[in-house]
């Protein structure tokens, strides 16, 4: 599966809750990770990330895990790989489509506040992004992070019955 949305939506508080309540056995690819840990890159076209998610996503799923890949991922950078990825696997995407200042106020409960500031999360802030493909689940700033866990839980049959 795909979980997108702005900086501050909720993503790894998502997966965190989707693995939490599978248990082992879902991989989670996370944008920010390989791109800035394994690769220290910038966000730009054609980087080694973008490659790198796909091809460990194929891994992932290769050996028999649910694989969630998750970030930011702006559609013009990102979408022609995941567009392949949801196509080869029939993968379900979520677009978690919340509101700057929701971004903001979600931030601020994080454990990582105070690694960057609104200032820094306006310059990522993309907004309404979803890769368009056809099934995509925008889930707005309304659901909870125990709604928007349940509902994906829910929809790709991880847990069955959840919520």
């Amino acid at each position: 599966m795909v979980v997108r949305g702005p900086s501050g939506a909720g993503k790894s508080s998502v997966v965190e809750g989707v693995r939490a309540a599978y248990g082992r056995g879902v991989a989670w690819i996370e944008q920010d990770h390989v791109r800035r840990m394994m690769f220290q890159e910038f966000d730009e076209p054609d980087g080694a990330n973008i490659a790198a998610i796909g091809q460990l996503a194929e891994l992932a799923m290769s050996r028999g895990f649910h694989t969630v890949v998750e970030g930011i991922m702006p559609t013009i950078r990102y979408g022609k790989m995941l567009g392949e990825l949801v196509d080869r696997h029939r993968a379900f995407v979520y677009f978690l489509d919340v509101s700057f200042d929701e971004t903001v106020r979600r931030h601020a409960t994080r454990t990582k506040a105070s690694a960057f500031d609104a200032a820094a999360m306006r310059e990522w802030y993309r907004g309404h992004d979803p890769l368009g493909r056809p099934g995509e689940v925008i889930i707005d700033e309304t659901s909870t992070l125990d709604e928007t866990v349940r509902r994906i839980l829910r929809e790709t049959g991880l847990v069955a019955g959840a919520g």
